[in-house]
């Protein structure tokens, strides 16, 4: 599993309140175009603590795609505003799926 950002400094018992209370683990989007070849990727996992925007981690993802996503034919355009329409709705909502990953990690 990759390493989830915004998550230093925090304990495992933090880290379940801010569960609680709405936090989340999110994945971004990205697309990168090379003439014909068109890259979509995800970013790392972010946790984003209740309260806070969901929107700010994913600007870097989103202006990455604005610039290099769509120069490739027919797959650029389409992946970026895939991108971006994911980026500026919060990310991908992945709390789940990493929930069970950690509770697995940690029973095995």
């Amino acid at each position: 599993m990759s390493q989830i950002k915004n998550l230093e400094g925090m304990s495992s018992d933090q880290l379940n309140q801010e569960l609680a209370k709405g936090g989340k683990f999110v994945v971004y989007q990205y697309a990168i175009s090379i003439i014909v070849m068109t890259f979509r990727r995800s970013s790392d996992i972010y946790f984003i603590k209740a309260g806070e925007s969901s929107i700010k981690d994913g600007l870097g993802f989103s202006a990455l795609s604005f610039v290099l996503g769509w120069w490739g034919i027919p797959w650029g355009p389409i992946y970026t505003i895939g991108a971006l329409a994911a980026n500026f709705g919060g990310g991908k909502d992945v709390t789940t799926d990493v929930i069970a990953a950690l509770n697995a990690k940690q029973g095995g």
